[in-house]
């Protein structure tokens, strides 16, 4: 390709860019010295002034805390040059998410943890677990360089927190196992949408997944097919869900009011379903905090699924379930679906939503959808990026009001009474029910 060299007039340095004039490439323009100025300077001193007004606060509480975070982002991204977030993210944070998966494969963490807080030196890590010093030297050097390790002396290090986190499963297995299953779709998603014109995903048996895996099998499928992918692909859920709001905190939804005001029935009826509902984190959850409430909690998933369940709580059964088959636990007060449903295209949410519908009691079950749901306008990073995600994997999406309504209502025949949420929102709890 034909290039040229350009003055940047800010820095006074030589920048080489491609050349206009190719038959095939499509150009903008505009000046390329842009790439080498900041990429908004002017919001940098009302950053910083939000910053240390937001810091006289507590820091200790999350709400202060995610405010100061989201400034403190939005000001790193501002002083840096286009060029310098261009190196970030095609190299700095890929090259940093293979250097945390080798340190999980290897026990790095654990080893590191299991020494203590002092400095410990590369070459004795070294020996401690089989490597080559020179290879882990050069991946600790890289993980220091970005921040998750602190560095005492030449190829000497001690954790921080978040290297000591990385001893946790439900920290460190997110990392091995979405660099093989999830990154090797998301590097094979530009080739996808250009093989189908760059139309909208919307087949969950040959979407992108299937085609970077070369596979016929679908996410879940094809984790449990390779172990120990599966029981990590659990680990990660465990971890994505703490720290977040919880729709049974107080000031989220009405647990007492909406559920157990109104049960019908004794210890024989069942009081909340939770269907696709894993290894039975939220489950545990209700039952700790409303350990006196009164029915039955069920726990309902594919055998395989229930099968790597370590340890759970006499008082939640475990009931082996398709949710395209009929559910067996019929006029429950409430059936339970924590991202289920963003897995699935609409003509497969609604098979599902149909056997959901013929288990519920009308006027008195409820379904509580626990889903992202993306606003119209000032969309959350955490959920536009797990939209993505559901497009990369699932040919699924994260769905907006509308697209809920659409679906639950028009499509499904039930009834939206509310849409709760807290703090930014990211996760809503959808309380729906059946009218006749």
């Amino acid at each position: 390709m034909a290039t040229e060299r350009v003055l940047d007039q800010q820095n006074g340095a030589d920048i080489t860019v491609p050349r206009n004039g190719s038959a095939k490439a499509k150009t903008a323009t505009i000046d390329a010295s842009i790439a080498l100025s900041p990429c908004d300077i002017d919001a940098v001193p009302g950053l910083l002034g939000q910053i240390t007004k937001l810091s006289n606060g507590s820091l200790k509480e999350d709400k202060t805390r995610l405010e100061v975070l989201d400034n403190a982002r939005a000001l790193v991204r501002a002083l840096e040059t286009p060029r310098e977030t261009m190196i970030k993210h095609t190299w700095a944070q890929n090259t940093n998410f293979a250097a945390i998966a080798f340190g999980v494969e290897t026990g790095l963490w654990i080893q590191i943890v299991n020494n203590g807080d002092s400095p410990q030196k590369v070459v004795d890590l070294s020996k401690q677990l089989g490597l080559d010093p020179t290879l882990l030297a050069r991946m600790l050097k890289h993980i220091c360089a970005m921040g998750y390790i602190i560095e005492t002396g030449p190829d000497e290090y001690t954790p921080n927190n978040f290297t000591k986190s990385l001893s946790l499963p439900i920290i460190a297995h997110s990392y091995p196992v979405c660099l093989w299953s999830v990154n090797t779709a998301l590097v094979n998603l530009h080739n996808y949408l250009k093989e189908i014109g760059y139309q909208n995903p919307t087949s969950p048996t040959d979407g992108n997944y299937q085609r970077a895996h070369n596979t016929s099998m679908d996410f879940f499928a094809h984790l449990q097919a390779n172990p120990p992918a599966g029981e990590r692909f659990n680990n990660l859920m465990g971890g994505y869900r703490q720290g977040r709001p919880s729709w049974m905190d107080k000031g989220f939804f009405p647990v007492c009011e909406r559920l157990l005001d109104g049960f019908e029935g004794g210890s024989d009826a069942a009081l909340l379903v939770d269907i696709g509902g894993n290894v039975g984190h939220d489950l545990d959850e209700f039952r700790r905090k409303f350990p006196d409430a009164p029915g039955r909690l069920v726990l309902q998933d594919l055998q395989r699924v229930l099968d790597q369940i370590e340890e759970l709580d006499s008082k939640i059964e475990r009931c082996t379930y398709d949710f395209y088959e009929e559910n067996p636990v019929k006029g429950a007060r409430a059936y339970y679906a924590h991202t289920v449903l963003h897995d699935w295209p609409d003509e497969l949410c609604v098979k599902i939503l149909a056997r959901i519908k013929e288990a519920m009691k009308p006027g008195y079950s409820r379904l509580l959808i626990n889903e992202q749901v993306i606003p119209p306008k000032g969309a959350h990073w955490e959920a536009t990026c797990l939209d993505v995600l559901m497009m990369n994997l699932f040919s699924a999406k994260e769905r907006t009001e509308a697209d809920w309504h659409h679906l639950v209502e028009t499509l499904s025949g039930l009834r939206i009474v509310k849409f709760w949420s807290v703090g930014n929102g990211v996760e809503n709890l959808i309380e729906v029910v059946r009218d006749e």
